[in-house]
Parts: structure tokens; C-alpha cells; sequence
């Protein structure tokens, strides 16, 4: 089932419940599904739905520390109630481990060795973590991971 599918059903039952949260955030995923397909001019494939979907996920993770850099931990709460609802549309977030994993493998078939490869190594990795991981993170530990290993020499 797509994405939008789902969203279309949720909303509907929080149109019932009365969750304006709920129903305001999907409200705004489906537009922004929409405008996608709008721009691309033809449906959306599912993956793409899901690069939607973590665009705005991670639009709400930018707001959060924005508000709680300015103090205003009411509003950063309130994105963090909208983030958990769209993050509920995404696949399954890889835990550290996992993604340590995935980042050696991909370090190891690029043939990476120092921190100036770090976009040799994101170009490759973020694609296999498409909308199961924040690409900031994912930045953080492949710099780490790479000047660990340039630091072995």
C-alpha cells in the first residue's frame, strides 16, 4: 500500500477522532505528495514517496533545534508530535549499528580511505538508506568513520 494510500485512510479516521494534530500533519504530507507529483508530472513511485516523506521529516528535525536553540521548547514539542507522526509513513530507522554496517560496506566497495572521500562515500550509501536514516547523522559518521581510518596510518 503507498504511502498515500495510508495517509488518505489515517486521515479519514482522524477526521472521525477529532485528532487536529493528526489531521493537520497529513493534511500537509498529502499536499506535499501532491506538489511532487505536480512537478514530476506523473505519479510517484514509492521510493520517491518516501523521499517526500523524509524531506519533511527532516524539515520538522530542523525546526526542533531551531525553536530549541531560540528556548521555545513548546513549539519545538509540537514539531517533534509532527515529526513522530511522519516518521510513523517512513520505513523502520537503522539503529547506529546497523548503519555503521552499511557505511563500512560501502567505504570498503569505493574504495575510501581518507576524509576528503566523503562524497565519493555519501553518493554511494545514501541511496541504500533511502528514508531509513537522516542523511545528517549519516554525514557524521561516515566523517568519523573515515578519520578513524585515516588515522591509522
Amino acid at each position: 500500500m503507498s504511502i498515500a494510500v495510508r495517509l488518505r485512510d489515517d486521515l479519514k479516521i482522524a477526521m472521525k477522532s477529532k485528532d487536529e494534530l493528526k489531521k493537520s500533519v497529513i493534511r500537509l504530507a498529502l499536499a506535499g505528495l501532491k506538489n511532487a507529483e505536480l512537478e514530476k508530472g506523473a505519479p510517484l513511485s514509492e521510493s520517491e514517496e518516501v523521499d517526500v516523506m523524509a524531506r519533511q521529516a527532516k524539515m520538522r528535525r530542523e525546526s526542533i533545534e531551531e525553536y530549541e536553540k531560540a528556548g521555545r521548547f513548546d513549539a519545538a514539542d509540537v514539531e517533534r508530535k509532527e515529526m513522530e507522526i511522519i516518521m510513523s509513513y517512513l520505513p523502520r530507522q537503522l539503529s547506529e549499528d546497523e548503519l555503521r554496517q552499511i557505511i563500512s560496506e560501502t567505504i570498503a566497495q569505493t574504495g575510501a580511505e581518507e576524509p576528503r572521500d566523503i562524497g565519493k562515500v555519501m553518493g554511494a550509501v545514501m541511496p541504500k538508506l533511502r528514508g531509513r536514516a537522516d542523511g545528517k547523522l549519516v554525514n557524521s559518521m561516515v566523517r568519523e568513520m573515515l578519520d578513524a581510518q585515516g588515522g591509522e596510518e
